[in-house]
């Protein structure tokens, strides 16, 4: 059976809501859905999906705003904005707050699919081809390989998945309490203690290149600095 496709909808008509949440279950989408953008921050945390679809006008939290702090920290994740709105600058609104497409309301169900998986299917793309540089280092993000010129070793999940987030985040701070929710699923002591293994495991399979460094920012999180 084909993995689902984990898909947060952030929309705060009840009945427009479940229409979406309805047809998408049907082609084999595990949507979540948030009624506010609050809300639908704290999902994205929780659950690490595939794709957004976002109402742009919302309580507590607009959509551009949410799609412009989830960008901070994700740069890949397809955001599709959903509006009523139709004026051009709405629309260039929408792709200068990080969104890859724009919807305008009313739209078709099977409209909004289509979009939403060529929005998949070219990011599956772009990560499939991408190789993150670190110094002299090579991180093949999605054959979980780290490359020092001639030398290549296998990463374990968890250190790729770390090694990818604080590599989007270079010479900035990466987060300690999202780190922790995002690959551990909360950021109690225990798990705090296993991300610093984690860290110390790979500063030393950094330790070739000495422009290379994770550094700890006490109270605040790492920085990969290179």
């Amino acid at each position: 059976m084909d993995k689902k496709i984990k898909l947060l909808l952030a929309e705060d008509e009840p009945s427009l809501g479940q229409i979406i949440q309805e047809s998408l279950e049907t082609r084999n989408f595990e949507v979540h859905h948030a009624h506010d953008g609050e809300e639908a921050l704290r999902f994205y945390n929780e659950i690490n999906p595939d794709v957004l679809v976002l109402d742009v006008m919302m309580p507590k939290k607009d959509g551009f705003t949410l799609a412009k702090e989830i960008r901070l920290e994700n740069k890949q994740i397809p955001i599709i904005f959903l509006t009523a709105k139709s004026q051009t600058k709405d629309v260039l609104d929408g792709f200068n707050h990080g969104g890859n497409d724009y919807l305008k309301k009313p739209f078709s169900m099977e409209e909004l699919i289509v979009r939403v998986q060529s929005l998949l299917d070219r990011n599956l793309l772009k990560v499939n081809q991408e190789k993150i540089t670190i110094g002299n280092y090579i991180l093949n993000y999605p054959k979980q390989v780290l490359t020092f010129k001639t030398d290549s070793e296998l990463l374990t999940h968890r250190e790729n998945e770390l090694l990818f987030h604080l590599s989007q985040k270079k010479n900035e701070v990466l987060d300690r309490a999202f780190i922790l929710k995002k690959l551990w699923g909360n950021d109690d002591f225990f798990n705090a203690r296993s991300m610093d293994v984690f860290i110390s495991k790979l500063r030393k399979k950094l330790q070739k290149d000495n422009n290379v460094q994770i550094v700890n920012i006490r109270g605040y999180g790492y920085k990969l600095i290179c």
